[in-house]
């Protein structure tokens, strides 16, 4: 599995900051969660599972 297809669950902690997509398909729900946090739960009625990576944040 690439890091692309990585899906991340609510809770886990954010190994890369950066824009995350839920994984369900439907491209309706962003966050955009620094490393070290933790991923937020997702959207009440959301049929995915977690979050994968949309965007990665430019290394400071």
């Amino acid at each position: 599995m690439n890091a692309d297809d990585q899906v991340y669950h609510p809770g886990e902690v954010v190994p890369q900051s950066g824009i995350y997509q839920c994984d369900c398909g439907q491209s309706h729900e962003y966050s955009t969660d620094v490393k070290g946090h933790r991923f937020p739960p997702l959207q009440n009625g959301c049929s995915g599972s977690g979050w994968k990576l949309k965007t990665a944040a430019h290394p400071s």
